[in-house]
This record gives structure tokens, C-alpha cells and sequence, in this order.
């Protein structure tokens, strides 16, 4: 049993160089800005949506220098739609601090590198495997899925001591070569992302069947045992979708805290009566078909009410007419965007 550990890593480190991904842009790097921009924007999010979105940040912010230097709304506006937008103003903050306090170099642990805003546990352990081969465990959603199934580990990770005790876990079966890390920590990824679904896990494929806890039980889909669920409210907001007349729409920035933060937004109501009292009276008002859209831990009922209106009759603070041609320059949320596009 001793062995079983060393034994895991050693299978997915084959299994990574044979069947795992090696195509992604931020592969074959040991660049930590870019490691660390893929990280963080691989949060929550589809590889096939990031790809995109990482080219082009790349494009504008070719390293931490120039991020850190950029106004936030320039950060916002190419994040724009790819959601969570805190990932977005904690890049920013990082950057800073990394420029700020570390001369824009980057600490090379994962515990200097979880000193940082908006680097957590698991992202500051992915950058440091594949920059410097640290050996530290990660456990976002996909890993702490392939690692509880395969230790049939059943305790509560909704209980912060189960999760403690999964860290550990995981700690132990690390690679002993520092030079397997990257490899290995990539392989937790892959076989999470591709082989370990959520649901119909692939486990004739798995290189770690024969050892899977979960699988000798035949019932892979009971872990990880997690008894708190999400659970979304619900909320209906109106949207003031007011124009000049010729092409152009009122936004304005939403404060912070709040739904959206930071972003330029259409005005934003609890009602359809606050709306109406905010603009001229006897002002033409038309509804327009609703959407849903849904967040982390809400949905949102949106209502979209348009209206003409002269721009001086407009006199609200921390916003502005925009034309189309500038809206793709701001960072806008995905909801709103569409409104404007449709």
C-alpha cells in the first residue's frame, strides 16, 4: 500500500504525455504571468471559450508591466463576457502588486504567489508546479474530483475539515521528482476535463481504474460527497435601454460592490415603477422581450424597457452616450451586451 501513492502519480504522468492535452496556447511555457493569466481565466470556464480570450488579452497585455500599468476599464472591456468579472479586477490588483512590490518579477513559491491578491491555494500551486516544478498539490473542481473518487474519499467537502484532510490527501500522493510536477499537475487536469466527468465517466479509459476506490464500488458518481448544494435566488431587475435617436445608448458604471461592478450598464431598476418615475413623464415607453441570466448563486429576471429620449433630459452621474462603434471598447456584462448587439 506503501507504494500505491508513487504508483498513481507515475500513471498519470504516462498517461499525460501520451493521451493528455499538449495543444493549448499557454502549454510549453514557464512564463508565470502567462501560466497565471490562463489559471485564473480557466476558472469556471470552458477551455474552448478561454482560448479566445487569452489570445487577445496576450495581444493587448503582453506581460505583467503593461497590465498593471492599463485603467481597469481597459481590463474589463476585453474580459467582456467571459464572466466573474472579480477574476478581472483581481488581475489587475495582482499585477499591480507584482509590479509594486516585486519589481514585476513574480514570487517563485506558491505561498509568496498566494500572498497575492486574488491567487488562491490551488492556482498558487498550478503556477508554481509549472514554472519551477514546486511540489504542491492543486484541487480545483476537476482534481478534487479525479482525487476523492480515486481514494473513495467520502467526507463532507462542505465540512472545512474534510477538505483540509482531502489537501493532505493530496499532498501525499505528489510526485517524489520535482521534475514530474508539471506533467503530473497538467495530467490531474486533463484526466478531470476529458476522462473523470461529473457525469459518465469514461473509467475504461482511466489509467488509474485499477486503482480507483470509487470505480472498485462501481459507483464513481458518488463522489466527491459534498451535502451542501448551491442554491440560486432569484431577482428581476428593469433595464433602461434609452437612446439618442440616432444610434447611440445612455450606459453608466455599476457601483461597487454590487451585480456587474465596474462594468458600463444599461440603468438598472428594482421596478418598472422606479424606472418610469426616473424619466420624462408622458415619455413613450416600450417593453421589450425579457431574458434570463444566470449567475454563480442567482438567476436574473432582466426587463429591458427602450425609450427615446433628448440627451440633455439625462442628467444622471458616472455615465455617458455611446455610439455603437464604441461599445465593443467598454466592458460590458454578457446580458447587456447582447441587448445592444440584438
Amino acid at each position: 500500500m506503501s507504494a500505491w501513492p508513487q504508483e498513481l502519480a507515475s500513471r498519470v504522468v504516462r498517461w499525460q504525455a501520451t493521451h493528455g492535452r499538449h495543444r493549448l496556447p499557454w502549454q510549453g511555457t514557464r512564463d508565470p504571468y502567462r501560466v497565471w493569466l490562463s489559471e485564473t481565466m480557466l476558472q469556471q470556464t470552458q477551455v474552448s471559450v478561454v482560448v479566445g480570450y487569452y489570445d487577445r488579452f496576450l495581444s493587448r497585455f503582453p506581460d505583467v508591466q503593461s497590465l498593471a500599468a492599463a485603467p481597469l476599464d481597459d481590463v474589463l472591456a476585453l474580459w467582456s463576457g467571459l464572466g466573474y468579472y472579480s477574476r478581472a479586477r483581481n488581475l489587475h490588483r495582482c499585477a499591480q502588486a507584482v509590479v509594486e512590490q516585486h519589481g514585476g518579477r513574480f514570487p517563485a513559491t506558491a505561498a509568496g504567489l498566494q500572498a497575492l491578491p486574488g491567487i488562491g491555494r490551488s492556482t498558487a500551486a498550478a503556477i508554481a508546479a509549472f514554472c519551477w516544478g514546486e511540489r504542491a498539490a492543486i484541487l480545483d473542481g476537476n482534481v478534487r474530483r479525479v482525487l476523492a473518487r480515486a481514494l473513495a474519499f467520502d467526507g463532507d467537502l462542505a465540512q472545512a475539515a474534510q477538505e483540509r484532510q482531502l489537501w493532505e490527501r493530496a499532498t501525499a500522493l505528489l510526485p517524489s521528482r520535482r521534475a514530474d510536477m508539471p506533467a503530473y499537475t497538467q495530467g490531474l487536469m486533463d484526466l478531470g476535463a476529458t476522462v473523470c466527468l461529473a457525469r459518465s465517466p469514461s473509467c475504461l479509459l482511466c489509467p488509474l481504474e485499477s486503482l480507483c476506490g470509487a470505480r472498485r464500488q462501481q459507483a464513481p458518481e458518488r463522489y466527491p460527497v459534498r451535502t451542501r448544494k448551491l442554491r440560486r435566488t432569484s431577482q428581476a431587475l428593469w433595464l433602461l435601454r434609452a437612446d439618442d435617436g440616432a444610434g447611440a445608448v445612455w450606459l453608466e458604471k455599476r457601483p461597487t460592490p454590487g451585480v456587474w461592478a465596474g462594468l458600463y450598464c444599461l440603468p438598472v431598476f428594482d421596478s418598472r415603477q422606479a424606472l418610469q418615475q426616473a424619466v420624462p413623464q408622458r415619455l413613450q415607453l416600450r417593453d421589450e422581450a425579457p431574458l434570463l441570466h444566470v449567475l454563480t448563486h442567482k438567476y436574473l429576471h432582466l426587463h429591458p424597457v427602450g425609450a427615446t429620449l433628448e440627451r440633455s433630459s439625462v442628467r444622471r452621474e458616472q455615465g455617458g452616450w455611446f455610439s455603437a462603434a464604441q461599445w465593443p471598447q467598454l466592458g460590458l456584462p454578457a446580458p447587456v451586451r447582447r441587448l445592444l448587439a440584438g
